[in-house]
């Protein structure tokens, strides 16, 4: 499974990774055959055939790690941060009045505005998990709803309206 910052590990994470691929080279090199060494590293049969084919191609070079896989963000840290402040302004501040929902559309349309580049919507959703940003599902409530009200009534009125709950099949 990928992940947009970078298959969800850290630098530490990543050399974790990697310093078990090179103790894999390791194995490799002194004849431990590709299942007896997935035994020992604990790693699924797959990936040491995997490593061992990278190996026997490349040496211990070919199973250094690549980086994260993707195309590089075309924002730099700068204007990231600037997104990220222009996206905490909200969506009325850049012209959006009918309410206030950053949509991925929406947030394609502000990074061409404010940069010059254009995003997929994927490309938007990559983009703001990797800035911390999540999607949220707004609750749809009416404007004129009186929650002292609800409450009286959950407390006064449900107990009465629920009853007893009925059997489907006869007693």
């Amino acid at each position: 499974m990928r992940y947009a910052d970078g298959g969800g590990l850290t630098a530490e994470g990543w050399a974790k990774r990697e310093a078990v691929r090179f103790e894999a080279a390791e194995m490799f090199g002194q004849g431990v055959r590709p299942p007896e060494v997935a035994r020992r590293l604990r790693v699924s049969r797959e990936s040491a055939y995997a490593w061992h084919t990278a190996w026997r191609q490349g040496g211990s070079a070919a199973l250094a790690s690549k980086g994260a896989g993707g195309f590089p963000c075309r924002l730099d840290d700068a204007q990231a941060e600037q997104l990220q402040a222009e996206l905490e302004a909200g969506p009325a501040a850049h012209g959006w009045l009918e309410d206030q929902r950053w949509t991925l559309a929406r947030v394609a349309e502000l990074i061409h505005r404010l940069f010059g580049h254009r995003y997929t919507p994927r490309g938007v959703s990559y983009l703001l998990h990797r800035l911390g940003w999540s999607p949220q599902v707004p609750a749809h409530r009416a404007v004129e709803r009186n929650e002292e009200a609800v409450a009286a009534w959950r407390t006064e009125q449900w107990s009465r309206v629920r009853g007893r709950p009925s059997s489907w099949a006869r007693g």
